[in-house]
């Protein structure tokens, strides 16, 4: 256990080398617009709290999957239930599975029924352009449900001709648990991957399937997924995007949502998505941007996975969504409007029949002073059929100090609608809702000040979130079937810091490092709160995770670590690393995951894989060398 701190130790301290600056990474890094759905902001220009992860960045960590990857973002707690992304939730400072929104290109992908469903997503490493991660209340931005943040998971519009297919396949080389079959815990997948560009159209799509035989008793997971994205640019004044994607997921759920009950759960999720949109410029003032896009999903879930005749779930949920965003420029600012639509409905054996509608207005407005203060303000009208109308305003400031310093502060408030899950499942012992919830409201205060020149970056945080009529899961015992309620006010104290470098050494090696910390203090006002409570005791409290990263010609090593430390459970420290060479047209690699075999659960009753060693080969085709 020493040996593992004292390696995050030496990790954390700053590396003095005899080398030169990479510009690069900050001239990237500069260039990126935010793609929020009506304001374009350049990222040195926003004035929030948000941290962007590019593509090339991406490339730097040892990972496989989106889940993966989202581990290692400050700030960003993502608890997998297993490896290859079988079910995972996620969270931003400290908040709730159910706060968090997640978008691909703008569109929600957040599901009525539950949100255990938001990270069921078809996207590839190899298509992802950048991730952007929003934190605070984004009700002006985003909407409702966007209560601690967003996070935004951009794929690549402009691409060359070209294949890629990844295969990977790993072990724990364990024996798994009697009773559930034979043989070693084991796992792996493959992943194609092609861009077609015509010109004035190009065209992504994807497909892959992965799974596992279980690391324990009835965990095994089966995973297919696809993907397709097209894009049209008509002239420099119009264009038309369009996407789509589908999910075939099945997973023992041993452990996953009402432990020790569920032992014999299994869950079959399917999901089908597409959206629709366009850019119209209308003059040198005037731009418009229409969408319309739909999320299909069937859960399957089935209590008992070898009878069927009792406690089986089935839930069919649909949502339909219409955006249509504005933005005009003027000499006094820039102004941006906006209308969105969201009809959700389920039918389920469990839940019952039931829908409801949602519109919400957006208002923004966004200006430069003196040339180094920036300044954005908005609110966001929502009329709820359930909940009736609310509004949630915000604002936020920068200001350059000079070149490199940047300070900003931020208000913002925002809401969280109750699930379907929330108010309806019955599935005794295990889960039962609650018909009479209301919605989660906050409010969220943040000053932080940015640093950025050449090749260093570094980010520091403080803010204080109340929530009112904050929901949790409760039960007076382990007798008893856990209960949403709205227990009162949660405030949540924190502070965030992370730095990271990037150098080249000589003309053939690069070394690049980042650490990060976060420290939350959450506390319950006017709360009664019964003995056992699953957010308390899963909720964040310290979290620090350090990383390098080193090329020498062909050959690169990643080592990333995390240590994380929750309300009520024991604290755990997990590194992954990555040995990989690069020939010109392929990659080769060998990765171990939990590498000194750490004993930790991330969710639930549901213990994670210890020492996993993986080996993966990465080819891609291209008629041009890739820049990417």
């Amino acid at each position: 256990m020493k040996n593992k701190y004292l390696l995050l130790a030496l990790l954390t301290v700053p590396v003095v080398v005899n080398a030169q600056i990479n510009p690069e990474a900050d001239e990237v890094l500069n260039e990126i617009i935010i793609q929020e759905n009506r304001m374009q902001i350049p990222f040195q220009q926003s004035t929030r709290n948000i941290q962007v992860l590019t593509k090339e960045e991406i490339k730097k960590l040892p990972v496989s999957s989106l889940n993966e990857v989202l581990a290692y973002v400050s700030g960003v707690d993502i608890r997998q239930r297993g490896p290859f992304g079988s079910q995972a939730d996620i969270s931003i400072d400290g908040g709730s599975f159910e706060q968090t929104m997640v978008l691909w290109n703008g569109v929600k992908m957040g599901d009525a029924q539950t949100a255990h469903h938001s990270m069921n997503l078809p996207i590839p490493l190899e298509a992802i352009e950048r991730i952007e991660v929003l934190k605070g209340p984004a009700a002006r931005i985003y909407g409702i449900n966007a209560l601690t943040g967003a996070i935004n998971i951009v794929t690549k519009t402009q691409v060359d001709d070209f294949v890629q297919v990844h295969a990977y396949g790993g072990s724990s080389f364990k024996k798994k648990d009697e009773g559930d079959g034979s043989g070693m815990y084991a796992g792996g997948g493959v992943q194609a991957t092609a861009g077609i560009n015509k010109g004035k159209t190009s065209h992504l799509l994807s497909i892959g399937k992965d799974g596992s035989n279980g690391q324990r008793y009835n965990t095994a997971a089966d995973n297919l997924k696809a993907m397709y994205q097209g894009n049209a640019r008509f002239n420099e004044n119009h264009s038309m995007n369009w996407m789509g994607g589908y999910i075939d997921n099945e997973f023992g759920a041993n452990g996953y949502y009402a432990a020790p009950h569920d032992k014999e759960s299994y869950e079959i999720v399917q999901t089908l998505l597409f959206s629709v949109g366009s850019n119209h410029r209308i003059n040198d003032h005037l731009t418009i941007k229409p969408r319309v896009s739909n999320r299909y999903n069937e859960d399957d879930y089935r209590f008992y996975r070898n009878d069927l005749s009792k406690a089986r779930s089935l839930h069919y949920t649909n949502a339909f969504m219409f955006d249509l965003n504005g933005v005009y420029t003027s000499e006094i600012g820039d102004f941006g409007v906006g209308y969105e639509m969201r009809l959700e409905d389920i039918s389920s054996s469990n839940l019952g029949t039931h829908d409801r509608k949602n519109h919400g207005w957006f208002a923004e407005y966004k200006n430069t002073f003196f040339e180094k203060l920036l300044v954005n303000v908005g609110a966001y009208w929502n009329y709820n059929t359930d909940y009736g109308f609310q509004w949630y305003p915000g604002a936020d400031v920068a200001y350059w100090l000079n070149n490199n310093w940047k300070i900003q502060a931020s208000v913002g408030s925002s809401q969280r609608i109750p699930s379907f899950i929330d108010l309806y499942v019955n599935q005794r012992p295990g889960n039962i809702g609650n018909p009479d919830l209301t919605p989660e409201a906050a409010w969220q205060y943040e000053f932080g000040a940015n640093y950025s020149k050449a090749n260093k970056h570094f980010t520091a945080s403080i803010f204080e979130r109340k929530i009112s009529d904050f929901i949790d899961w409760t039960r007076s015992s382990s007798d008893d079937p856990y209960q949403p309620h709205n227990i009162g006010n949660q405030v949540m104290r924190g502070i965030n810091v992370r730095y990271r470098q990037d150098v080249a050494i000589g003309d053939h090696q690069k070394f690049g490092y980042s650490i990060s910390y976060q420290y939350l203090s959450p506390k319950k006002e006017d709360a009664s709160t019964p003995t056992a409570s699953k957010y308390t005791i899963e909720s964040l409290k310290h979290q620090a995770i350090a990383g390098v990263n080193y090329t020498i010609n062909d050959f690169g090593i990643q080592f990333q670590n995390r240590y994380i430390k929750r309300e009520l459970n024991d604290a755990y420290f997990v590194s992954d690393l990555r040995l990989m060479y690069q020939f010109p047209s392929f990659q080769i690699y060998t990765q171990a995951t939990n590498l000194f075999n750490s004993t930790y659960k991330e969710v639930a009753a549901v213990p994670m894989p210890n020492r996993w060693i993986q080996l993966g080969l990465n080819y891609r085709f291209s008629n041009k060398k890739a820049s990417e």
